[in-house]
């Protein structure tokens, strides 16, 4: 005899196979053993049924699901207790359970797209331990189901509500889901909502965010902040304004504002151009036109500064205009 024989025959050996209290506690108030009896690989599909305390309503956008299915198999099994266990911890359910031998705990989705799809049968993972009470059954399927997308958000939000029912405090609730008070609390929220809102949140209509904010308003508000919400439209950019604009050069005044287009008084004149004391002559240009208050001299123009207003001259004014310019400044000084 092999030594592996030698073994699986020693009672210490079988002693290594210990039955939990849990499981032990089942198979004595239900009389379906525990121990020794090897547990199917698969199931036909008309001796599964769903979990009636699955938090989801209802299973919506099956048809990817059945495809996936069809095309690359079942990945992984669905976890199931049998019906004797399941009819124990939840006494009354025999009718939402028919004829079938197991119950599925995780895995009602693909129990329902494998009926869409046409598949005979199902792989399934026999654990009884799973039949526990309803908020326990309805805690593991939310935990399972939380990160899915097809989870609607109402559904998960009362599923949430009925775990809170139970713990009592969110913080609690947040701990056993592994999330944040607020991610409980925002989610929360949506139940806050008038149905109406609700069905316009599970259609898509209203944005979950939108609808997690709304909620926390006091209920005279939650409407018209919808219609808000509804009916916004991006308000498109303003365009930048232009560097001209931004610089003052080339505005006009409006009557009633307090500021002018003062300029820098330095007349180019033209060729038999005349001037008279105290008149701007005429045929000539202004300089520098700089946005400011009215009586306040353009700020651009260093008047106090001789040398600095060479350079803004020169700047500013042909060989020619401010060799003119230099004739009537020496026929001003000896004039003075």
């Amino acid at each position: 005899m092999s030594k592996a024989d030698k073994l699986r025959a020693s009672a210490s050996f079988a002693r290594a196979q210990p039955v939990s209290s849990r499981r032990a506690a089942i198979a004595a108030a239900t009389g379906v053993a525990t121990d020794g009896v090897a547990p199917p690989a698969t199931a036909r599909l008309h001796l599964l049924a769903h979990n009636p305390f699955n938090p989801r309503d209802e299973l919506t956008d099956l048809e990817e699901t059945a495809a996936s299915l069809k095309e690359k198999g079942q990945i992984q099994p669905v976890a199931v207790v049998r019906r004797a266990v399941f009819l124990t911890v939840h006494p009354g359910q025999e009718e939402a359970l028919g004829d079938a031998e197991y119950v599925v705990i995780d895995g009602n989705r693909r129990l329902a797209a494998a009926t869409l799809a046409g598949l005979p049968e199902l792989r399934i993972d026999v654990n009884d331990d799973l039949a526990t009470s309803a908020a326990d059954i309805l805690e593991s399927a939310l935990i399972a189901n939380i990160h899915r997308v097809d989870v609607p958000p109402i559904n998960q939000a009362k599923a949430i509500q009925e775990l809170l029912e139970k713990h009592e405090k969110q913080v609690t609730v947040a701990r056993r889901l592994g999330k944040t008070e607020a991610w409980v609390s925002q989610r929360l929220a949506l139940l806050s909502l008038p149905e109406d809102l609700q069905e316009k949140i599970e259609t898509g209509e209203l944005k979950v965010k939108e609808g997690r904010r709304i909620g926390r308003l006091p209920a005279a508000q939650q409407h018209p902040e919808a219609e808000k919400a509804l009916n916004r439209v991006k308000e498109p950019r303003k365009p930048r304004a232009s560097t001209a604009a931004a610089s003052g050069v080339g505005a006009v005044d409006t009557p009633g504002q307090s500021t002018s287009v003062a300029t820098a008084e330095i007349p180019v004149p033209t060729q038999g151009s005349e001037s008279t004391p105290g008149s701007t002559p005429a045929g000539t240009r202004v300089l520098n036109p700089v946005k400011t208050d009215a009586g306040t001299p353009a700020p651009d123009v260093p008047w106090d500064d001789p040398a600095q207003m060479i350079q803004v001259l020169r700047k500013n004014m042909s060989a020619d205009h401010l060799s003119q310019l230099a004739v009537l400044l020496a026929d001003g000084a000896s004039a003075s």
